[in-house]
């Protein structure tokens, strides 16, 4: 079929319109694989959409299947279309062959289109409970592929509770599918839909052995998110998955080892924790015989693995020797590892490779090998001589990058094992000269300064270093300014004009403030008592660790509890790099807004109640009861009633509030960098909004780093959200800004209707304002955005009074809602919140408390912008 990505002549759309039309079959399955091949490669066939669309009415399984490709692709941008299908897919869905019933509930997943999904719903119900295993075991990803578009649907359609029942199914395929739809749910939602309980353990543990290896991951993953009820059920899943262990797939070996090392928690023979030790060092040394990048991901995950388990390979270091054709990731990692598993009984072993390691061409793999020796001198106290030794030789082969890591570990030696190993120190001053990196200039001038009574010539060795003090990086000055201290501490009549010269520059000539503040400090500690600056500066350091590269024991087992996820290979948290965003379950049927939080609701159709979880479970159990959060009754208007937690916020408007300093009565806008020098001939502009007496401004701070004054600039607004224009086109300065000068600007905006921007369809309004600012005086254009501060746009006269608050939000559209939580506040009681809100023009309407809760409130506020759009 490449024939098909060769051809680029003109006129083609045309061609294949009329073969689309054609009433040869293999005329139209060529047309349609030429379609398809032209939006594989990226060429726009969306104009052919009808034409393919007409060839959906066919029993020929290939072409139904390039056209529901192609429908996939395209159901997005032509919605209205796509639904001229649906009666195919109905059609399709009921077909005497399953493989043509599964393809068409699998369609119909894929094509995210709000106005299809209520379509979806009967073929699937139908599907889940399908004869075919096939069918079923498609329909249940669909599940997962709907909860996405429609969390709503699947809750009252009751598709979870059919998961759930598949679980028992007796073709292991639907049970994995099953498990992995239910475990996309629980990411999505991040509740814990999949309730593993003692019988669905055991199922789902019968269809491990015969699913495929992609569904063995999905029920390992899940076991490991169980929580076995003692040590004697532990064992008894590690019996049943350890098998695993012995997989051809890398995924389903570290997926049962996930499984076995969180279990191994709970076991507590010590002789079944040995055998399980050393049955697990196996499978992970065969996957180092995998290709390089599988390689690099079993080398991070046994990273961790050998720090909360040692002893598993701790006879296997051999394995974790690198070869002179791994790649230098690879490489990089092994050493990690190694420095991890060595010990008393195998560092000569280590020696030998680090030093032979230590003459490769690599200088980033040599450095790393050579701090690797020290850290085995740091980790290991008898083998610390033996380590500095090699340490000598490789500083004696005169190589300037080895060298240089050498002294930056040396001087982690000499911090490790005080007043033990100076004797070097003399081999250390003869290579001063090869020396030009910060780091290790700033460990020569610590070891030249901590040891300054030692050394003869120790002011003349800081002296060469002094002549060229001002060009010096922050840590060597640094670094200076302390060694120069202890030497005129430790000998004050040879050292004096130099401490001198050193304070000064430090104080007088230095633009670092930290440089500046340590000068100072010393300044005065020896001006006015030496005895106490000895007792500072000479004191003694707490001996250093090999701890740097140790994680937290709490990160440690989030981390064991991730193996085999993206998790594993950073070395964070989810969260850490992934923002979640949960699926909100609103009154509007569809898919709510998300949010960075771990935190979800459920809202009840009829009385939008929101439930959170865990501390407020109370809630949820309330909601069952029917709680209508616009029944005023009882509520207190007051300003004295009971303080609860903020409410959830309803749109970004909160969340920068919540964010916002104290409000002082001069309004200020909060500047941002929008403009760099590089885009706009040398000008950096800050700029922000905010309102002042019902005007909406623009203030813009310009720093001119040019070459010439700005005297005046124009400025022009693109179409958006919000509907801005500048009243006054001339940004006019009192004064021209001069050279390395700054100017400031407000521009009152008017709100007109004619700036309106368009919205794409189902797609959030942009919250950015494109700008366009031009210098008059050498007419040039330059353009960027800002964020807009919803803030600036509410007004003071916004207030509703709370009969017409009621009746607005009962004609407000469902799928108008928005919610959205708000965290880490400072002040966080109604209060609080009310007052912030009040000095933006948010306005409070009144509050309640939620029945059968635990202080729980509801609080109603209201604000209305300058285009009259009003928000509750």
């Amino acid at each position: 079929d490449s024939r098909y990505f060769t051809t680029t002549k003109k006129g083609e759309m045309h061609e294949l319109q009329l073969e689309l039309q054609s009433n040869d079959r293999t005329t139209k399955v060529d047309a349609v694989k030429k379609v398809i091949a032209s939006m594989t490669v990226g060429k726009d066939v969306s104009m052919l959409f009808t034409d393919v669309l007409n060839c959906v009415q066919t029993g020929n399984i290939e072409l139904k299947k390039l056209v529901y490709l192609y429908l996939i692709n395209y159901a997005k941008s032509q919605p209205e279309l796509t639904l001229l299908a649906v009666n195919t897919f109905v059609k399709d869905a009921n077909d005497p062959n399953p493989l043509i019933r599964a393809l068409a509930v699998r369609t119909m997943g894929c094509i995210r289109v709000d106005r299809i999904t209520e379509y979806l719903c009967e073929p699937l119900s139908r599907a889940l409970r399908d004869e075919d295993p096939y069918v079923r075991k498609t329909a249940a990803v669909c599940v997962a592929k709907l909860y996405d578009v429609a969390p709503n649907l699947v809750e009252e359609r009751g598709f979870l509770e059919t998961l759930h029942d598949l679980i028992s199914d007796s073709n292991p395929s639907v049970v994995a599918n099953s498990v992995a739809a239910l475990s996309e749910v629980a990411e999505t939602s991040g509740r814990d839909v999949m309730r593993v309980s003692s019988s669905v353990l055991q199922k789902l543990l019968a269809a491990l052995n015969e699913c495929t290896e992609w569904g063995q991951v999905f029920i390992l993953d899940s076991l490991a998110k169980y929580a076995p009820r003692d040590g004697q059920e532990a064992e008894g899943i590690i019996e049943r998955v350890t098998p695993r262990l012995q997989h051809a797939n890398s995924a389903v070996v570290m997926s049962a080892v996930k499984v076995i090392l969180s279990y191994m928690e709970l076991v507590a023979n010590q002789d079944t924790i040995r055998n399980l030790t050393r049955k697990l060092a196996p499978p992970l040394v065969t996957l180092l015989n995998s290709e390089a990048e599988i390689q690099y991901v079993a080398l991070r995950n046994i990273n961790l693995i050998v720090q909360k388990r040692p002893h598993i390979l701790e006879n296997e270091i051999k394995v974790f020797f690198c070869k002179y054709n791994d790649p230098i990731y690879v490489k990089m990692e092994k050493l990690e590892i190694i420095i991890k598993l060595v010990s008393e009984r195998n560092i000569d072993q280590v020696l030998l490779e680090l030093k032979e390691y230590s003459t490769e061409v690599d200088v980033d793999f040599v450095r790393k090998s050579v701090s690797a020796i020290g850290r085995c001198a740091v980790k290991l106290e008898r083998a610390a001589e033996r380590c500095i030794s090699v340490l000598l030789e490789l500083i004696q082969t005169k190589v300037n990058y080895v060298v240089q890591e050498s002294v930056i570990v040396i001087k982690d030696i000499f911090r490790r094992y005080p007043n033990r190993y100076e004797s070097i120190i003399a081999t250390l001053c003869e290579n001063l000269e090869t020396l030009d990196e910060p780091e290790a200039k700033a460990s020569m001038i610590w070891i030249i300064g901590e040891y300054a009574e030692r050394i003869d010539n120790a002011d003349e060795l800081l002296d060469t270093f002094l002549e060229n003090f001002e060009e010096e990086d922050a840590s060597v000055q640094l670094q200076l300014l302390t060694a120069t201290v202890k030497c005129f501490l430790k000998n004050p009549e040879d050292t004096q004009d130099m401490v001198q010269r050193v304070l000064d520059m430090a104080t007088e000539e230095s633009d670092n403030p930290d440089l500046r503040d340590r000068g100072f400090i010393y300044w005065r500690l020896l001006s006015t008592d030496p005895e106490a600056a000895k007792t500072v500066v000479l004191s003694e350091k707490p001996v250093i660790e090999d701890e740097i590269y140790k994680l937290d024991p709490s990160l440690l087992d989030i981390l064991i509890s991730q193996i085999a996820t993206l998790s594993s290979m950073y070395h964070k948290p989810p969260e850490a790099f992934v923002v979640r965003t949960y699926v909100r379950v609103g009154s509007g049927g569809g898919l709510e807004d998300g949010e960075e939080e771990e935190d979800y609701g459920d809202y009840d159709d009829e009385n939008d109640v929101r439930n959170e979880r865990g501390t407020q479970e109370a809630a949820a159990q309330g909601a069952e009861g029917g709680v209508d959060l616009l029944d005023m009754g009882g509520m207190n208007l007051g300003a004295g009633a009971a303080t609860g937690n903020a409410p959830p916020a309803g749109n970004a408007a909160a969340e920068n509030l919540f964010a916002t300093p104290a409000v002082t009565s001069e309004p200020q806008a909060r500047l941002k960098k929008v403009c760099s020098t590089d885009k706009s001939q040398g000008i950096e502009i800050h700029a922000g909004f905010y309102q002042n007496k019902g005007m909406i401004m623009l203030d813009m701070e310009f720093t001119n780093h040019g070459s010439i004054p700005i005297s005046s600039l124009a400025i022009q607004l693109n179409k958006n959200s919000f509907g801005l224009s500048p009243a006054n086109q001339q940004i006019a300065f009192p004064s021209p800004v001069p050279v390395g000068g700054r100017g400031r600007n407000a521009c009152q905006l008017l709100v007109t209707p004619a700036m309106l921007g368009p919205v794409p369809p189902g797609q959030p309004a942009p919250s950015q304002v494109q700008v366009a600012v031009k210098n008059l005086a050498s007419g040039h254009v330059f353009y960027f955005a800002v964020g807009f501060d919803l803030e600036a746009l509410f007004v003071a006269d916004g207030a509703l009074d709370r009969t017409r608050f009621i009746e607005t939000w009962k004609g407000i559209d469902d799928k108008k809602e928005i919610y959205a939580t708000v965290t880490n506040l400072t002040e966080y009681t109604v209060e609080a919140v009310q007052a912030k809100f009040a000095a933006n023009n948010i306005f409070f309407i009144a509050r309640r408390p939620v029945p059968n809760t635990e202080g729980h409130e509801v609080v109603y506020f209201n604000m209305k912008t300058a285009n009259d759009m009003l928000f509750l």
